[in-house]
């Protein structure tokens, strides 16, 4: 970024090194701002923010929660559900039951204990 024609670098924060409460500012402002994305039409930026959203809440949630060998429901994707393999911090990495069978990393926050 610059200012006055002077480069100024911006630290960028990781959410792990956020408090809870920061955590819970930073996604309502990426909430809000999705809002009016998707309300101008803007489909990728919404996505995007939307994205983020879920990581931020991800780090709001206790990895120990989530075990490897449990099968979860996916959060908005009915209907499919993923079996965790193992979890490295805040991602549960695994397989969608009956699909490709291609290993992919979800946020804790995109999973829901299934009933």
């Amino acid at each position: 970024m610059k200012v006055n024609g002077v480069n100024i670098v911006e630290k960028e924060t990781r959410y792990s090194e956020l408090t809870e409460y920061e955590l819970q500012q930073e996604i309502a402002q990426l909430k809000e701002k999705a809002r009016k994305a998707e309300q101008l039409g803007m489909v990728n930026e919404f996505a995007v923010l939307e994205r983020k959203a879920l990581m931020a809440q991800a780090y709001l949630l206790n990895p120990e929660d989530f075990k490897p060998g449990e099968i979860y429901g996916i959060e908005g994707d009915p209907g499919v559900y993923f079996r965790i393999d193992y979890m490295n911090g805040v991602f549960a990495w695994g397989y969608r039951l009956g699909g490709s069978g291609q290993e992919e990393a979800l946020p804790i926050s995109m999973l829901n204990r299934k009933k």
